[in-house]
């Protein structure tokens, strides 16, 4: 495969499997809305795409309603639900191997910016990334696109024949795809293989084992 020299990931789905912790925050806001939330395994849908955006295609909120949700959603998150996670196993042997490989490691969310530098301190890999890029509370830089395109203009990075995007969505394929990035999907997040080709991700890996035999071959 391709000598790739920056290696960029999304962060939900991908490094860590953030399920308690985003299902219980929209838990705790769609009852502040007055909703009764439906099973956790129905607020799957929410892990990855920005939160607005999911707010509204699932419960039919304006605008301004979905806004009110975030900001009901942030309560209970930014002191709890950040820290209801767990690293998927073989993560950090993949981004110790990359470091000393001399790949740059970086980490591209449509989360917001302050809680993914919080959570990659928290679990002490921040000595393996270049660069963190994630979204503002102003909803500026909140597509996926927007965030990748922002970590490659702040790295300097000008051939995106060096790059590859790797997350467990199609917002993460299509984000890369945007850009004219090729795009690995791992399936131990809450993407299929049949989301994956169909949004043509150039590879499709098992989990972190699959993507560092994949990547240091």
């Amino acid at each position: 495969m391709q000598d790739y020299k920056y290696i960029l990931f999304d962060l939900d789905g991908t490094v860590i499997d953030s399920s308690p912790g985003i299902t219980n925050s929209c838990m705790y806001a769609l009852r502040k809305m007055g909703i009764e939330p439906p099973k956790r395994e129905e607020l799957y849908c929410f892990i990855g795409p920005p939160l607005t955006e999911s707010f509204s295609k699932y419960y039919g909120m304006s605008d301004d309603e979905a806004t009110q949700a975030v900001a009901f959603y942030r309560e209970y998150y930014k002191d709890t639900g950040i820290f209801e996670i767990t690293p998927y196993p073989g993560i950090e042997e993949l981004f110790a191997s990359l470091t000393k490989s001399e790949k740059k490691v970086v980490l591209a969310t449509s989360k917001p910016e302050l809680f993914a530098k919080r959570i990659i301190e928290h679990l002490g890999f921040d000595k393996y990334f270049s660069f963190i890029a994630g979204s503002l509370f102003d909803k500026s830089r909140e597509k996926k696109a927007d965030v990748i395109r922002y970590a490659l203009d702040s790295l300097g990075v000008t051939d995106i024949s060096e790059c590859l995007m790797v997350g467990d969505r199609e917002h993460d394929i299509k984000g890369a795809a945007a850009l004219g990035m090729d795009a690995c999907g791992v399936l131990h997040g809450f993407g299929s293989i049949e989301e994956f080709k169909e949004c043509n991700a150039k590879y499709i890996v098992k989990d972190s084992f699959e993507l560092l035999d994949m990547l240091t071959k």
